[in-house]
């Protein structure tokens, strides 16, 4: 039995780019699967009792800054703390994703969000931009021309209106979330409690493979 990793993420969030690549490579490690739900944080927000970015406190800002400068550092990923376009409009990468998602596979899926958030984050690129988006999603190896055209319909937006509902019920509020069973796991600082859990799956399914049979 592998573990199966729900994955809640805003294509806007510096939390999620952080902790994108050591993700992938744990969930390499441990032979897991990994889902992604590009699902929309305003509403998540709106029904949790959480605050989009600029109406949070000065305080609350002014601190944000100061942890992305401490995780950048920590990690050696060359974030740009005020990024020339954020926020991005992230709608139609979303809908790439989810349509990716359903059509291509949860790896090609992953791959084009993670590389939305390092245009963003690092590249000072804005993946709004129809444009950009084309180039990403062919520096992953997909078709711009066919993703694009299957993410205008309109199905993809409304899986992604099912996908925000469904995160709501399982109790997910913040980005990135990392959800195994009723789980949860609350930003890339917590990746290192997620691995744990990975742990403990695999010991499981070691001891059931040594058992006779």
């Amino acid at each position: 039995m592998s573990s199966h990793i729900d994955y809640f993420v805003s294509l806007n969030s510096p939390w999620t780019h952080l902790g994108a690549a050591r993700l992938e490579a744990m969930v390499t490690r441990h032979g897991a699967t990994l889902r992604i739900y590009p699902v929309a944080f305003s509403t998540i927000f709106s029904a949790s009792g959480g605050l989009p970015l600029p109406k949070r406190s000065p305080q609350r800002q002014a601190y944000r800054l100061q942890e992305l400068a401490r995780w950048r550092d920590h990690l050696g990923i060359s974030i740009h703390l005020r990024p020339r376009f954020f926020p991005s409009d992230e709608g139609l990468a979303a809908r790439c994703v989810i349509a990716a998602r359903e059509t291509i596979g949860d790896g090609p899926a992953v791959a084009l969000a993670h590389r939305v958030l390092r245009a963003l984050w690092e590249e000072e690129r804005d993946p709004g931009e129809r444009e950009v988006l084309a180039t990403l999603i062919g520096e992953v190896g997909l078709s711009a021309t066919s993703l694009l055209a299957l993410a205008a319909q309109e199905r993809w937006a409304e899986q992604r209106v099912l996908d925000t509902q469904s995160a709501l019920a399982r109790g997910v509020f913040g980005a990135p979330s990392y959800v195994i069973g009723e789980d949860i796991f609350w930003g890339q600082d917590r990746l290192e409690f997620l691995e744990r859990r990975l742990s403990e799956v695999g010991k499981v399914r070691t001891r059931a493979d040594a058992e006779p049979r």
